[in-house]
């Protein structure tokens, strides 16, 4: 097994979803021994904006791109590749004002490519990153499950499934800013989920 853990806070100390991803990765490491990881930390190793520089590369033949473009462009198939070899992804995902970390907004630009890991087609578009499981860990500081506040989880069960990878496991660490006791509860809930993840 090859497992992507990649951490999207905008932190690099002190993040909970950070600390719920590595809990992730440490159970499935304990489940399978043998497995080999790669980590990715978006706040030290930033992914970088899709801007118009970063358009106009993409749309470049890669034979006509400038050095600049053909380096932007291969920041981008960096991290196709890397969700390619994996078998199971772990996402450490914070709330920020309900949505999720423009770190993780911009490594889903990148990972989202047409004719590359998705495709149209007669029948609609068509994921082209098969056969891999995600495990989403949801760090908030307020209350927002199964709610109509909770736009992340929608959103990246869209963006993941567009690119053909369905099967989404999420882990909720709720109540994190609502004093000390519900911060403990939610902390405490999320290692719950974490110790069911089975092989």
């Amino acid at each position: 097994m090859k497992i992507l853990q990649v951490n999207a806070s905008a932190r690099t100390l002190g993040s909970n979803s950070t600390r719920l991803a590595d809990g992730i990765t440490a159970r499935l490491l304990a489940l399978h021994p043998g497995a080999q990881l790669v980590r990715r930390d978006l706040a030290s190793e930033p992914q970088p904006l899709l801007d118009e520089a970063a358009m106009q590369a993409l749309a470049t033949p890669a034979e006509r791109r400038t050095p600049e473009q053909a380096a932007r462009v291969a920041a981008d198939d960096a991290v196709i590749a890397q969700v390619r070899q994996a078998d199971v992804i772990v996402l450490g995902v914070p709330m920020y004002n309900f949505g999720v970390s423009t770190q993780l907004k911009s490594w889903i630009d990148a990972l989202t490519r047409a004719d590359v890991t998705f495709r149209y087609t007669d029948r609609g578009p068509e994921g082209l990153l098969q056969g891999k499981k995600a495990y989403v860990a949801l760090a908030r500081g307020g209350l927002y499950r199964d709610t109509q506040a909770d736009l992340q989880v929608p959103w990246l069960k869209k963006v993941l499934g567009f690119v053909g990878i369905h099967e989404v496991e999420f882990i909720y660490a709720e109540g994190l800013a609502m004093g000390p006791a519900a911060s403990a509860r939610g902390l405490a809930e999320a290692e719950e989920q974490i110790h069911a993840i089975a092989a």
